[in-house]
């Protein structure tokens, strides 16, 4: 039997970039294979085996792009080196944003979750942070560097999360003719909203509940009653807002490694050392 396809693109971060917008817009095509979730093989799963990976592309038709979307991979010091022994030819799309904001949103996403306190300069501020990942997942310059070591630039589309913001259709159309796809044209679902950290959530000790729980729940969403249930006890998160100081001192933490950033890309990232910008 034929082993299943590796993938030709692959999405490798950042988190919190809308990397989840990027691969919804690849995923619900039907000349694309992209499974879900992220199977994170090239970071924290690379022990599972080439194997295991191209098992998870095993639906893949013929004639289809296959791809896959780990956020993780810009940021994980081995991701690179592993991509490329793997698969030296395969195109990347790296999605950034403002570090600062990204730090923030990245925490309010583990907020959201229960899985940190509500001590944001604990975790936000470099002189007293314990986990790392909210500062150092934005050190895009020696991220992105690490990959140019092993890819060359014409594999790598790097796209700015404010031009999502701006243009998602120009983003989109600039990616599937990076990719020789047809343009899309369903505009809804090119402009729609993923992963909204606006959205309202049922209490926390309900989202704790045991996965066994969560799976005999499963099937009734959508159904009216269980919606309107849901509806009764949802409420909006309220995230601890980033002090002007602490986004002084990410936006200082940070400022270097723009400036090396700006020269790889060969582009201005001045607005991003800019300490006043509205994080969301």
């Amino acid at each position: 039997m034929e082993a299943p396809p590796l993938p030709q693109l692959i999405v490798i971060g950042a988190a919190k970039a809308a990397t989840t917008w990027i691969a919804h817009q690849l995923r619900t095509r039907p000349d694309v294979c992209m499974p879900g979730p992220e199977p994170h093989y090239f970071s924290r799963e690379f022990h599972r085996g080439e194997g295991w990976y191209r098992s998870l592309f095993a639906d893949a038709r013929p004639g289809q792009l296959v791809a896959e979307k780990s956020a993780d991979y810009l940021a994980h010091p081995e991701a690179a080196a592993r991509i490329a022994a793997l698969l030296p030819s395969v195109r990347l799309i790296a999605q950034l944003r403002n570090p600062v904001e990204r730090a923030y949103s990245d925490y309010c996403m583990l907020f959201r979750r229960g899985q940190v306190d509500g001590d944001i300069d604990r975790h936000l501020d470099g002189r007293r942070a314990t986990e790392r990942r909210f500062l150092e997942d934005g050190l895009y310059g020696r991220h992105l560097r690490r990959f140019l070591d092993h890819f060359p630039a014409a594999q790598m589309k790097v796209i700015l999360h404010d031009e999502i913001r701006r243009d998602p259709a120009a983003v989109a159309a600039d990616v599937f003719d990076m990719l020789e796809l047809p343009p899309q044209t369903d505009s809804a679902r090119i402009e729609a909203r993923v992963n909204d950290g606006a959205s309202a959530l049922v209490p926390l000790a309900l989202r704790r509940l045991p996965t066994p729980v969560k799976r005999l729940a499963a099937p009734l969403r959508g159904n009216r009653l269980f919606e309107g249930a849901r509806r009764l006890i949802a409420r909006p998160v309220r995230y601890p807002p980033l002090s002007d100081d602490t986004r002084r001192r990410l936006a200082d933490f940070y400022r270097d490694d723009i400036e090396q950033l700006a020269r790889t890309l060969g582009r201005d990232l001045g607005a991003w050392t800019n300490p006043v910008q509205t994080a969301s």
